[in-house]
């Protein structure tokens, strides 16, 4: 089969992919260096554990908002400007982080950071779906997980290590640095015609961006609609294990702030393996049925492994606690690669940053509710064991209804 775009050939589709995929991982990177450094920046701050709550809603409150007006842009536009004007923006806000003195200024610096780094999920899904065909897509979006994972995973050694040296303040200008690299990279990645043609034109529709009437229609799409509530289910627990995972070390197993590190890589380890290997298997799949009928095997699977979240506060030691969480995320992260891909599939091919910034708010919105919740439940309970607990169950609803809604038809593949 032909790749989306004659041209561009497959190779340079991968490489597009991959260079999407480290958009990711400098996105997280910059977001999760406060979850890291949170024991330190609240203490120092006097910010507790509601306010702190607070602090993550805020990031998701900017992200609820910026997905779906970047994914329009981004459509208009294409993901080759768009993604690296949004790099340039977000770093600067990340190392804007440095000068904060108070919760007001750093609620506003996560509200600018949520708004900048809200094309980042949109525009590297249109990397994918424009560059790879479509057997190709569902590998690379399991891949491209990996990038959040890994960003996560890279930030508590760094920013630990930072800290250390020039001080929480100084951590935070050392993350957004390290992300600017991927500035020349991808320079160099986009400078073919082939990749400008590929970038920044949908290949069914070169020069005609999507009409208002069709964008508002996506708020109503059976693909979007069913892929929108899985997010809503399964987000919650992966965004805790991610923003608390520092302070849930600290409180049950009496770590010192800047310990969490040592541990806080194993999740978002985990949570790559499971998308790379969902996605793996989504494509092999792909590749044999055609008839556009959803992976609910390997969905199903998926969500039974995140059930390992239900065990997560009762390991006795660090090391055990942060496996668990892992291997729930396993099952989350391939929840992600096949629910993104299956989606995707059945939305035209103009719309795909407007239909991946509609999901990606349905996260942001799950964040919003979910984390200021956590910090009440820590508060009053003072342990995170209610609230794991109840997230751990509230993936089976949104799983069980994925599983159980027919989805129309696959979007056809143009013929390039």
């Amino acid at each position: 089969m032909m790749p989306a775009v004659p041209g561009l050939g497959r190779g340079r589709g991968w490489a597009l992919a991959l260079c999407a995929t480290f958009t990711m991982a400098v996105s997280y990177l910059d977001r999760q260096t406060l979850a890291v450094l949170a024991p330190t920046v609240t203490a120092e701050l006097r910010i507790d554990e509601q306010a702190y709550g607070w602090l993550v809603s805020a990031f998701s409150l900017a992200y609820f908002v910026g997905p779906p007006l970047a994914g329009r842009w981004l459509d208009r536009v294409g993901a080759r400007r768009g993604l690296m004007l949004s790099v340039l923006v977000w770093s600067l806000v990340a190392a804007g982080h440095s000068l904060v003195t108070g919760f007001p200024m750093l609620i506003a610096m996560r509200l600018a950071l949520g708004l900048a780094e809200s094309p980042s999920y949109p525009g590297a899904a249109q990397i994918i779906q424009r560059g790879l065909r479509p057997e190709d897509r569902p590998r690379a979006f399991g891949i491209l997980f990996t990038g959040s994972s890994f960003g996560a995973m890279v930030a508590p050694p760094l920013a630990t290590f930072l800290a250390g040296q020039l001080g929480w303040r100084g951590a935070f200008v050392g993350t957004a640095l390290v992300g600017l690299s991927w500035v020349p990279l991808w320079i160099w990645l986009t400078r073919s015609d082939a990749a400008r043609v590929a970038l920044d034109h949908a290949p069914e529709a070169p020069a005609q961006p999507a009409g208002r009437s069709e964008w508002w229609a996506l708020l109503r799409d059976p693909a979007v609609l069913r892929a929108g509530a899985l997010v809503l289910a399964v987000a919650p627990f992966i965004g805790v294990v991610m923003n608390w995972g520092a302070k849930f070390l600290v409180r049950h197993h009496g770590l010192a702030p800047l310990d969490v590190g040592r541990y806080l890589w194993i999740p978002p380890l985990l949570y790559d393996g499971g998308s790379i290997l969902f996605g793996h298997w989504a494509s092999r799949r792909a590749s044999r049925v055609r008839d556009g009928s959803p992976a609910r095997g390997l969905l199903g699977a998926a969500g039974v492994l995140s059930l390992a979240l239900f065990a997560m506060p009762f390991a006795p030691t660090p090391l055990g606690a942060m496996l668990v969480a892992g291997l729930a995320l396993v099952g989350g992260g391939g929840m992600f690669a096949i629910l993104s891909s299956d989606m995707l599939g059945r939305v035209p091919a103009r719309l795909v940053s407007s239909a991946s910034g509609l999901t990606a708010a349905a996260q942001s919105l799950s964040y919003i509710v979910v984390n200021p919740l956590v910090g009440r439940s820590v508060d009053r309970w003072q342990s995170f064991t209610p609230a794991l607990i109840a997230l751990a169950l509230w993936v089976l609803p949104g799983t069980l209804l994925w599983l159980l809604w027919r989805p129309k038809t696959a979007a056809p593949e143009p013929c390039g």
